[in-house]
């Protein structure tokens, strides 16, 4: 049978030397009323200013502010007030910094959804041969296939290269050389991507001689994906844990198969996350494919022979344009673009989880 024992009773002193110690604090609903009560005043001050726009919203931003630091002080204490000040200005740093992002996210979706949506499918079917500028019609076809096979182009050369690079950093590189190949990472990484396609022209097409192509602007492409690749893929090592390594020799295993079959698969969704974030890089790049394979109305599935189009190079000779309907167009080229980088991503992600080690 239990014995049902009663909860022990905290005393009246104890309860008030308890809320001392942990001092007073704000209610829950405090800050959602301080900013209520900042947008009220802030909006009137500015219709009495007639102030409007983004300007009234950063002086309710700044009344928040004041107001809930000196609420905090009086209440809480300068402790609390002083840490509620840093939480609320890490938001905000977030938002001002998430603002952008969404802003422009919203207005391709708001603009090319329509126009790719109102022309499905012609719009994934045809290309802009013998279409007019000023008239509606035409597709993005032929920018997709150009798209689709420079991005793997690239893909397939930056990818290895970059990942070895990486390892051989981590796992082997010790002397000068490691720190050449370190410097020259770092060195590409701020290389301009103009300044990579002017390097493929100059070297590809006028000294070897070879003609504009698909190929050529897939290896100005990979000049900026292999940077990226390298600097993710070799924070994701480092940060594998050594008990691995380390167990795995002490099984009498070679070193070049503890990196291919444990320290890679570990770290292996970091490292797609890496290629994700060059490939997202190379995907929008236009001035290297202007030098290397300009423009193309027409499809061409051959990327070592002639110009090839892309979404890029496609946006930017719409809006070039300047016509109503170029510009619905390029709105519509740049919504694909952006759900081209988002099945890619998801896809990669899928095949991540798919070969990832799993528990057994």
């Amino acid at each position: 049978m239990a014995i049902l024992t009663p909860e022990p009773t905290r005393s009246p002193e104890s309860r008030s030397i308890g809320e001392t110690l942990a001092g007073k604090r704000l209610p829950r609903w405090a800050p959602l009323a301080t900013a209520v009560a900042a947008i009220v005043v802030g909006y009137g001050i500015g219709a009495a200013g007639s102030i409007f726009g983004l300007a009234w919203f950063v002086v309710a931003a700044l009344l928040f502010l004041i107001a809930q630091t000196a609420w905090s002080f009086a209440v809480e204490g300068r402790r609390h007030a002083v840490d509620r000040l840093a939480t609320t200005l890490i938001y905000a740093c977030f938002i001002v910094a998430l603002a952008p992002l969404l802003s422009v996210l919203l207005s391709v979706i708001a603009k090319g959804a329509g126009v790719v949506f109102t022309d499905f499918p012609s719009f994934f079917t045809e290309t802009m041969r013998n279409v007019s500028p000023r008239k509606p019609g035409g597709g993005v076809a032929h920018a997709i296939v150009g798209t689709i096979e420079q991005v793997a182009i690239s893909s397939l050369i930056a990818v290895p290269v970059g990942i070895m690079a990486a390892v051989y950093l981590v796992e082997y590189g010790r002397g000068r050389l490691a720190k050449w190949v370190s410097f020259f990472v770092d060195v590409m990484t701020g290389v301009p991507s103009i300044v990579a396609g002017l390097f493929i022209y100059t070297f590809w097409i006028l000294v070897l001689g070879f003609e504009r192509s698909g190929f050529a602007a897939a290896l100005s492409l990979v000049i900026l994906m292999i940077p990226v690749i390298v600097r993710t893929t070799e924070e994701m090592l480092k940060i594998v844990p050594n008990d691995l390594r380390e167990a795995s020799y002490a099984l009498g295993i070679p070193k070049w198969k503890t990196i291919a079959r444990i320290v890679l698969p570990t770290a292996l969704s970091g490292i797609i996350t890496g290629v994700m974030l060059a490939v997202a890089r190379v995907a929008g790049e236009t001035a290297p494919l202007l030098l290397t394979t300009f423009l193309s109305q027409s499809m061409n599935w051959d990327p070592f022979s002639g110009p090839q189009a892309a979404l890029p190079t496609f946006v930017w000779d719409q809006i070039s344009n300047g016509t109503d309907a170029s510009v619905a167009r390029a709105w519509g080229g740049a919504f694909v673009l952006i759900l081209f980088v988002m099945i890619f991503y998801i896809g990669a992600r899928l095949l991540a989880r798919v070969f990832a080690p799993k528990a057994r």
